[in-house]
């Protein structure tokens, strides 16, 4: 049996924490299938969720459980569990987690957020170098919370890019971090990929769109948008 990282003396056993264990493997899918669907390339991007622990670990609440550094999300497995406290201690694991852990901590300190999820999405990081605002150019802008802005560039994995994402998600569920990538954020995992997929393809739509020579793109207007919010609260199956 694998001793306990956090706590040398006593067995680790992951699977009698079944918030973690069944957390860690939904964080585990979903970083591969930001790979899968090309949203990152390598070990690019990375994707952490917050979990009330079943039973207290290190003497902490709630855990941010996060992808390691380096290494390729097809390698991970159970054994491999990193989760830190808010206030940033590792309280699980020997693998380091990502660089951008200050961007995640950032986001879970400032709001109600459950899961993030950060990728390079390749349309999306082309609109990055372009736009402050990501043009409403489709009323699922609406789902995101309205028109997705630009954080200002800065290094990554510093405190400087996790202010700006912080001003940039201000009322929004996602941004677009410029020369750099995508945030998104939900009260699940699938719902933060799932934005991370549409953050995408608005990308890709306004893309295509303003590609046509001599004709520009026509935009919703708030209006437009307050009325497609109003109409996507009342989506999908009662209760689901």
């Amino acid at each position: 049996m694998e001793k306990n990282r956090a706590h040398p003396g006593r067995p680790w056993r992951p699977q009698e924490d079944q918030a973690v264990a069944h957390a860690w493997h939904d964080l585990v899918e979903t970083a591969r299938a930001t790979v899968r669907d090309g949203l990152v390339v390598g070990t690019s991007g990375n994707v952490s969720v917050r979990v009330t622990p079943d039973r207290p670990a290190g003497g902490t609440g709630d855990l941010v459980l996060i992808t390691p550094t380096g290494v390729p999300y097809d390698r991970l497995g159970p054994e491999d569990t990193v989760a830190v406290g808010l206030d940033g201690r590792q309280v699980l694991g020997t693998l380091k987690p990502t660089s951008e852990l200050p961007l995640h901590l950032a986001v879970y300190r400032t709001g109600t957020a459950r899961a993030v999820v950060h990728t390079h999405a390749p349309h999306a990081t082309a609109v990055s170098t372009l736009v402050d605002t990501l043009p409403p150019v489709h009323y699922m802008a609406a789902a995101l919370g309205g028109p997705v802005r630009t954080a200002p560039y800065a290094l990554y994995g510093s405190q400087e890019l996790a202010g700006h994402l912080v001003d940039a998600l201000r009322d929004r569920t996602a941004c677009l971090l410029r020369n750099h990538g995508t945030v998104t954020t939900g009260d699940t995992l699938t719902q933060a990929l799932d934005r991370t997929a549409q953050l995408e393809w608005m990308c890709r739509v306004w893309l295509l769109a303003r590609s046509v020579p001599g004709h520009t793109p026509s935009l919703l207007d708030a209006g437009q948008l307050d009325a497609a919010a109003e109409r996507l609260r009342g989506y999908g199956q009662p209760g689901g």
